[in-house]
C-alpha cells in the first residue's frame, strides 16, 4: 500500500468527495489505504480504473495480457489511436498515474489463470471482474469464495450489461446464480458486438461498488443482479439467495481448490492456419476431419468453405450428435473467436477440437473468397 502523506489527502483534489457526509477526509483516508484489482483492462475495466484512480483509491492493480488493437478505441476509454500495439496493462498504469501520479499502480502483464489467481489477489481488497470469457468468470469468483475476496461483476453483450457483488459469508455467489456454464452461450465483442458506451455504464457501476463497499456505506448488489437495457434505457433487478447445494459456497461444496475446468481441457484444442488446414485437406484427411462452420445462417448463405456444414453456434449443444466420434470437428467462424468458443465445449465433454485461426476472414487473405454454393443442403 502507498504510504499516505503526512498531509492527509489532497483536500483541493477530493473536495467534492470531502464535502460529502458520508465519506468526509476520515473517508478519503480510507480510499487511500485500500486496493482494487481489475481484470481486464477493456471495456468494463477502463471506465472502473478511470474512476477508482480519480476518487483516489490508493492502489488498483490492473490484469491484462492482450495488446492493444485498433478496434478496442470504440469502447475502451484508457487508450488513444498512438498506443496502438502496446500491452493493455502497461499503457493503463501510465494513464492513471498521469491522473493522480500519488496513487500505485501496479500492471500485471499476465493471463489469468488456476496457478497465480492466489498470489494476485492476495494484496488486494476488492476484486473487480471485467472480463469476457465465462470460464475466467467462474475461475475469479471460486477464487474469491475460496480467499474470502469481495468481488464485483459485470458482464455485456450488444445492448445489454449486468452486474452483482460477492461477499464472503454475506451473500450468494456467482455460480448460485448461474451454477453452470459454457463459453459457447457468450461470444465476445468481436463477434456479437457491443454499443461503445455500454461498458462506461456497467465499468462505473462497478467502480461505484467497489467505493461503497471500501467505504462501507450504501447497500451492495448481494443477492441482486442488475441489469440495464440501453436500447429502452432501463434498469431491471432480479434477486436471486444463495444455494445450499453451490458447487463452492454451498453446505457441502464440491469445488474446495483454486482450479479452473478451461485449463484441464485447453489441451484437446489446436489451432490451424488456412495453410495448415489446406495442407490436411490436400493430404486426404477429410475422412477424418469434418469443416463445421458455426456461423449465423446469413454468413454462411455469403460464401462457405466447400465440404463444411452447417450448425450455428447457438444450436451447437444441441446438434452435437451431428458430428461423429470418429472425426475432429474443425471449428470455423468469421475471425476465429466463436469457434474457439464451440472448441472449449468440445473439449469439455472430453473430445478434441480444431480451430481454423482467423477464421473465414483469414482464409479468405490467403485463398480468396469462399465460394457462394447454389444448393442448400447443408
Amino acid at each position: 500500500m502507498p504510504p499516505e502523506s503526512s498531509a492527509g489527502p489532497d483536500r483541493a483534489r477530493f473536495a467534492r468527495h470531502i464535502a460529502l457526509n458520508e465519506i468526509g477526509l476520515e473517508g478519503q483516508r480510507k480510499l487511500a489505504r485500500s486496493s482494487v484489482l481489475v481484470i481486464g483492462a477493456g471495456g468494463l475495466g477502463s471506465p472502473a480504473a478511470l474512476y477508482l484512480a480519480a476518487a483516489g483509491v490508493g492502489t488498483i492493480g490492473m490484469v491484462d495480457h492482450d495488446r492493444i488493437d485498433i478496434s478496442n478505441l470504440q469502447r475502451q476509454i484508457l487508450y488513444t489511436t498512438a498506443d496502438i500495439g502496446a500491452g493493455k496493462a502497461a499503457t493503463a498504469q501510465s494513464r492513471l498515474q498521469a491522473l493522480d501520479p500519488g496513487l500505485r499502480v501496479v500492471a500485471h502483464e499476465v493471463k489469468l489463470s488456476a496457478a497465480n489467481v492466489a498470489a494476485l489477489f492476495e494484496p488486494y481488497d476488492v476484486v473487480l471482474d471485467g472480463t469476457d470469457r465465462l470460464a475466467v468468470r467462474y475461475l475469479i469468483n471460486d477464487a474469491c469464495v475460496l480467499l474470502g475476496k469481495t468481488l464485483v461483476s459485470a458482464a455485456i453483450h450488444r445492448f445489454e450489461g449486468q452486474a452483482m457483488t460477492y461477499v464472503p459469508g454475506k451473500g450468494p455467489c456467482y455460480r448460485c446464480l448461474y451454477p453452470a456454464g459454457s463459453d459457447v452461450l457468450v461470444p465476445n465483442c468481436a463477434d456479437a458486438g457491443v454499443l461503445g458506451v455500454l461498458p462506461g455504464v456497467m465499468g462505473s457501476l462497478q467502480a461505484t461498488e467497489a467505493i461503497k463497499l471500501l467505504l462501507g456505506i450504501g447497500e451492495p448488489l448481494l443477492g441482486r443482479l442488475l441489469v440495464y437495457d440501453a436500447l429502452s434505457l432501463s434498469f431491471d433487478e432480479f434477486r436471486f439467495q444463495r444455494r445450499s447445494d453451490c458447487a463452492v459456497c454451498g453446505e457441502a461444496p464440491t469445488i474446495t481448490r483454486i482450479h479452473s475446468d478451461e485449463d484441464e481441457h485447453l489441451n484437446r484444442i489446436v489451432e490451424w492456419t488456412p495453410q495448415q488446414l489446406a495442407s490436411e485437406l490436400k493430404a486426404g484427411q477429410d475422412d477424418k476431419l469434418l469443416l463445421v462452420d458455426v456461423r449465423e445462417p446469413h454468413e454462411w448463405e455469403a460464401g462457405r468453405l466447400p465440404g463444411s456444414v452447417h450448425i450455428p453456434l447457438g444450436s451447437l449443444q444441441q446438434r452435437t450428435g451431428e458430428i461423429p466420434s470418429d472425426r475432429t470437428p474443425v471449428f470455423i467462424c468469421a475471425v476465429g473467436g466463436r469457434s474457439m468458443a464451440a472448441c472449449r465445449y468440445f473439449a469439455g465433454l472430453g473430445r478434441d477440437a480444431i480451430n481454423l485461426a482467423g477464421g473465414v476472414m483469414a482464409w479468405s487473405s490467403v485463398y480468396g473468397a469462399p465460394p457462394t454454393p447454389h444448393d442448400h443442403n447443408h
